[in-house]
C-alpha cells in the first residue's frame, strides 16, 4: 500500500488539480460532439474519475468522458434522444461488469507490442488534431489577430511547462503553465478565447434519475448495439492505457478489477445524468508525468472538478483555452513514441507496418477497429513466419529405414510446407517420422499426418510415427496403426481440437 506522506499528498493533490483543469474543456467538447449538454460530460468526468480511481485496478490512471465514446453516442442521441443514451450507458456498464466477471481482462496482455506502439502514436495524433477545432470560431478559422494571440499563448504555456522542471519540481509544470498564462493574460489585458466560451460549467450536484425510456424489447433492440460497441471501445481504450501506465511506472495493474470498476462507474454515471466514459490517455499522461501514481490523484481530480461546477465556475471559465491547448500539445509530444522512427530498418518490416497501420486506422476510424486489425495482422504475420520455419533432416538408421526428423510447428499455416518435405514414391519400404523436436498444434496438422499416412499406405509402404503426444494419438484416424508409443519419452501437450472438448 502507498504510504501517505506529505510529499505524496502534495504531488497527488496538485496533480489532481491540474488534471481537473484539463478535464474541463475535454468534457465539454466531447459532450458537444455527442449532442448533449456540457454538464452531462462534466458529471461523467466527475463520477467516472472518482469511482475508477477509488476502486479500479490502475492507480494513477484517469478516466472520464472520452471522445472515442462520444463519436459512437451521437447517432443514438440524434435519433432517439438523451434518455436512450442513459439507458445505453447502463447496459454498457453491465456488459463491462460481465466481461470482468468472466475474467477476460487478462487477454489485453496478448496485444502485441507493435499494436501498443500504434495505439499510443495514433491517440497522440488524435489528441493533437482535436485541438485544432479550438482555433475556429463559429465554424470558421480565427482571423490573423485572434489566431496569433492564441498561438502566442499556446507557445508561452508550452515554454513554461518545459522550463519549470529546470527551476523547481515542487509544483507540477503543467499547473504552473496554466496559472502563469492565465494570470499573465489577465494582467496584460490580452483577450483570447476562454473555457467559458465552450459552455457554462455552473451547476449543482448531479441528481439520481432512472432513464425515461420504455422498459421493453423494442428499447433493448435500439440500445443494445450501441451499448456493445461502447463497452468494447471503452474497455479497449482503458486496458491499453492501463498497460501503458504499467510500462511507465514499472508496476502491474489489475485488468479485471479495472473492467469491473469501469462497468460500475458507467452504470452509476448513467443514473446521475452523465454520458459515461473510459480511461483518457491524455489526462493519464499528465498525471503520470507529474509523478502522481496513487489513487488520491484521480479522486482529488474528480472532487476539484465538482467544486468547479458548484463554486468556481466563474473563475474556471476565465482560463484562456490556449493554456489548456498548450498542455495537451505537451501531452501529445510526451505520449508519442519518437523512438518509432529509429525502429525503421532495425525491426522486421511487418512490425513497422503494424505500427503505422494501427496509428492510421486510429486516426481515420476508431481505436477498436485499429486494435482489432492490428492484432489480426500481427497474428497472420506470426503464422506466416512460423509456417516457414518447419523443416526436416533425413538419415538412415541401423535397420536401413529412412528417418525424417521433423523440426518446427505443424499447424494450419505450415501444412503445405510439411507436405513438400516428403517423397513417398522415392522412399524405402519403411519410413520413420520423428516428432521429438516438433509440435502438432491443431486439427489441420492431424489431418495432414493422416493424409501422409494414406500416401504411404497406398504405395504399400510402412510409416512409423514416433514421439507424438497423447492428444495426437487420440485424434489421429487412418494413421492410428502407424503410431509407435513410448510412454516414458513421448511429449505431453494439448492439441486445439473440439473433439477433445
Amino acid at each position: 500500500m502507498q504510504s501517505v506522506s506529505p510529499a505524496y499528498l502534495k504531488t497527488n493533490l496538485l496533480s489532481g488539480l491540474t488534471v481537473a483543469l484539463a478535464l474541463v474543456p475535454e468534457a465539454i467538447a466531447f459532450a458537444l460532439v455527442a449532442h448533449v449538454s456540457p454538464l452531462t460530460g462534466l458529471y461523467a468526468a466527475v463520477l467516472v474519475s472518482f469511482i475508477t480511481s477509488a476502486f479500479g485496478g490502475r492507480p494513477g490512471m484517469i478516466s472520464g468522458a472520452a471522445g472515442a465514446l462520444a463519436v459512437v453516442m451521437v447517432a443514438l442521441v440524434v435519433e432517439h434522444g438523451v434518455q436512450y443514451l442513459f439507458a445505453a450507458i447502463v447496459l454498457m456498464g453491465l456488459l463491462q461488469i460481465l466481461f470482468a466477471v468472466a475474467r477476460l481482462g487478462k487477454f489485453i496482455r496478448m496485444v502485441p507490442y507493435p499494436v501498443m506502439l500504434g495505439f499510443v502514436n495514433g491517440l497522440a495524433l488524435v489528441i493533437f488534431i482535436a485541438q485544432f477545432g479550438h482555433f475556429k470560431s463559429n465554424g470558421e478559422w480565427m482571423q490573423d489577430g485572434q489566431l496569433f494571440t492564441m498561438l502566442g499563448l499556446v507557445a508561452a504555456t508550452m515554454a513554461v511547462i518545459y522550463i519549470t522542471p529546470r527551476i523547481t519540481k515542487a509544483v507540477p509544470a503543467t499547473l504552473v503553465g496554466i496559472l502563469v498564462v492565465t494570470v499573465g493574460a489577465a494582467l496584460l489585458g490580452i483577450e483570447s478565447k476562454t473555457v467559458g466560451e465552450l459552455g457554462s460549467i455552473a451547476g449543482g450536484l448531479p441528481s439520481f434519475a432512472i432513464p425515461d425510456v420504455p422498459f421493453n424489447w423494442e428499447t433493448f433492440k435500439i440500445v443494445f448495439p450501441y451499448s456493445l460497441v461502447l463497452a468494447g471501445v471503452g474497455l479497449i481504450e482503458s486496458l491499453l492505457t492501463l498497460t501503458l501506465v504499467d510500462e511507465i511506472t514499472e508496476t502491474r495493474g489489475q485488468p479485471n478489477r479495472e473492467c469491473m470498476a469501469q462497468g460500475a462507474a458507467n452504470v452509476v454515471t448513467a443514473f446521475f445524468g452523465g454520458m459515461g466514459g473510459c480511461a483518457m490517455i491524455g489526462q493519464s499522461m499528465i498525471n503520470v508525468n507529474n509523478g502522481a501514481y496513487g489513487r488520491l490523484s484521480g479522486i482529488s481530480a474528480s472532487l476539484f472538478l465538482l467544486s468547479f461546477i458548484l463554486f468556481g465556475s466563474g473563475w474556471i471559465e476565465q482560463i484562456p483555452l490556449a493554456a489548456l491547448i498548450g498542455v495537451m500539445f505537451v501531452v501529445c509530444e510526451k505520449t508519442f513514441e519518437w523512438g518509432t522512427f529509429r525502429m525503421v530498418g532495425k525491426v522486421p518490416r511487418a512490425d513497422t507496418l503494424v505500427v503505422v497501420l494501427v496509428a492510421a486506422i486510429t486516426l481515420v476510424f476508431d481505436l477498436a477497429i485499429a486494435v482489432l486489425v492490428g492484432v489480426i495482422v500481427s497474428a497472420l504475420v506470426f503464422a506466416w513466419q512460423h509456417a516457414k520455419q518447419i523443416a526436416v533432416t533425413t538419415s538412415q538408421d541401423a535397420q536401413g529405414w529412412k528417418v525424417y526428423e521433423l523440426q518446427g510447428t505443424l499447424f494450419f499455416a505450415s501444412v503445405a510446407n510439411f507436405n513438400e518435405l516428403f517423397a513417398p514414391k522415392d522412399d524405402p519400404q519403411d519410413v520413420v517420422v520423428e516428432f521429438r523436436n516438433a509440435r502438432v498444434v491443431d486439427h489441420s496438422a492431424i489431418q495432414a499426418i493422416d493424409a501422409l499416412a494414406d500416401k504411404y499406405r497406398a504405395l504399400g509402404k510402412r510409416l512409423h510415427l514416433r514421439h507424438l503426444s497423447p492428444d495426437c494419438r487420440e485424434l489421429l484416424g487412418k494413421a492410428q496403426d502407424m503410431i509407435e508409443v513410448n510412454v516414458l519419452e513421448d511429449p505431453r501437450y494439448r492439441v486445439a481440437d473440439d473433439k477433445l472438448g
